[in-house]
């Protein structure tokens, strides 16, 4: 969920039965596509998990349209164990033991399997953190963030005055022993974090602390470091079409006595906080940066990635994928490294990074709209140049100097618009990389497999796939 105007802009889709799919990735060519929610209405903003002890685990957890359905709260879940080929799947947050939840997940595995996930819930200016120690099927909440008292000491100094005007966009991860968490508090950015010494044993999350310098800076992500420092990335500013920049702050310690550093430039990327492009009419895009910090111990421990989306020209809606790398914790950062590989003014957009821990090689996933050139065929819907959109991605193996051929991953082309969601595909997409197996998730209403209730260019399904490096 993003906020404009000092409102709410969403909400998704509805309630679903208990579909049974089949996952398995081709070598070459587009992989095997599967529907997981197979619901009616609209499913978007997908978080993807996969369990490292158990990599045939995997969870994904999505928004659902509660308006539409008639419903009052709940998210869609989807657990599989043999890593995608089955599903079953729930509503969960239905104001059962994790409340009302409205939106927004974000989901993290740690190495000991504890799976961990942070959401919204409908009206409360707090943030719920969830714990599940048996592979997503059930969770219980061990923390809710709430606002400190004015005046209250924290990791960070000053008066706490005029935090948590609204909560938005709450993003977990945990490694290293320690769980994060990073969301928007209505002007600054504010942090968390607990330490996690085995499976479900966590300590508590501290009173938290605010990210230095990141009032209007929204829209990132946060990543943990090989020695557990933290980094944080936002986009300034979470308004308008252009003159979006990236910035990075650092906590060098962790759950240490130190707070967030300065933030430090990044780079330009002419997208706004809400800037409307072709495939993205009602919702509009951000940059969605996001990060991926290698702790293999390999060649490129210690290097921290960035993703994002590079309008090239304002309001031009030729935006591409870029990725760059730091070897010095942020202070300093690589050339950009254009993503995509299409020679098209088309739309790439809402991109996603994920590291494999088992061998440090990425993958990146987006929705692409370099097919849809209005003259009908393969990725056009309805003679309309760049409204529509398929789901690719690609790999990178020598430490983000250069990335693969692109793939298309998604089987058949999608039109937000024709969803009537309200907000397109969402504010993001989903990816978890391990094993060599990359495992994306995104929102689709190609009905590729013919089995969308909605039918075809109705509303949106939550698909995956396996995608094996290449």
């Amino acid at each position: 969920m993003r906020r404009l105007s000092g409102g709410l802009l969403l909400i998704v889709a509805a309630l679903a039965t208990a579909p049974v799919a089949t996952a398995t990735a081709t070598v070459r060519g587009t992989p095997t596509n599967v529907d997981v929610s197979q619901r009616h209405l609209n499913e978007s903003e997908e978080a993807i998990a996969v369990n490292p002890t158990n990599p045939k685990n995997i969870v994904i957890v999505t928004n659902v349209g509660h308006k539409e359905a008639g419903l009052k709260a709940g998210m869609f879940e989807g657990v599989s164990f043999d890593g995608g080929r089955t599903w079953s799947t729930k509503l969960i947050g239905n104001n059962d033991n994790l409340g009302d939840a409205c939106c927004d997940p974000s989901l993290s595995f740690d190495q000991y399997g504890n799976l961990f996930m942070t959401y919204l819930f409908q009206v409360e200016n707090t943030v719920p953190i969830a714990l599940s120690t048996d592979g997503g099927l059930t969770f219980k909440l061990v923390g809710n963030v709430i606002a400190p008292p004015s005046g209250t000491p924290t990791k960070s100094s000053g008066d706490n005055r005029g935090l948590f005007r609204f909560v938005d966009q709450p993003t977990i991860t945990a490694a290293h022993g320690e769980v994060w968490v990073i969301f928007n508090a209505g002007g600054p950015l504010f942090a968390t974090g607990a330490s996690v010494s085995g499976i479900g044993q966590v300590g508590s999350f501290f009173v938290g602390e605010v990210v230095p310098n990141t009032n209007n800076c929204t829209y990132g992500d946060i990543a943990i470091g090989p020695a557990g420092q933290i980094m944080q990335v936002c986009t300034l500013t979470e308004s308008g079409q252009g003159g979006g920049k990236l910035f990075v702050n650092v906590d060098p310690d962790g759950l240490g006595p130190a707070n967030f550093g300065d933030r430090i430039f990044v780079t330009d990327t002419h997208v706004g906080g809400f800037d409307f492009i072709g495939p993205q009419p009602d919702r509009s895009v951000d940059a969605e940066p996001g990060l991926a910090w290698d702790r293999t111990g390999g060649l490129h421990n210690g290097r921290v990635y960035l993703i994002y989306t590079l309008e090239q020209k304002n309001e031009s809606d030729n935006t591409d994928i870029f990725v760059r790398y730091s070897d010095d914790g942020g202070v300093t950062w690589s050339s950009g490294v254009r993503v995509n590989d299409d020679s098209t003014v088309n739309s790439q957009f809402l991109p996603k990074i994920s590291l494999d821990p088992t061998t440090g090689n990425l993958a990146t996933v987006w929705y692409d709209s370099r097919r849809d050139l209005g003259a009908g065929g393969s990725g056009d819907t309805d003679g309309i140049a760049n409204d529509d959109a398929q789901f690719w991605g690609a790999f990178s193996t020598n430490g983000g100097v250069s990335f693969g051929a692109n793939l298309q991953i998604s089987a058949g082309t999608s039109n937000a618009a024709d969803s009537g969601n309200g907000i397109d595909y969402g504010d993001y997409t989903g990816l978890s990389f391990y094993g060599g197996v990359a495992h994306p998730s995104w929102s689709d209403n190609s009905n590729s497999k013919g089995n969308n209730p909605d039918g075809t260019l109705h509303q949106l399904d939550i698909y995956t796939a396996a995608v094996p490096v290449s």
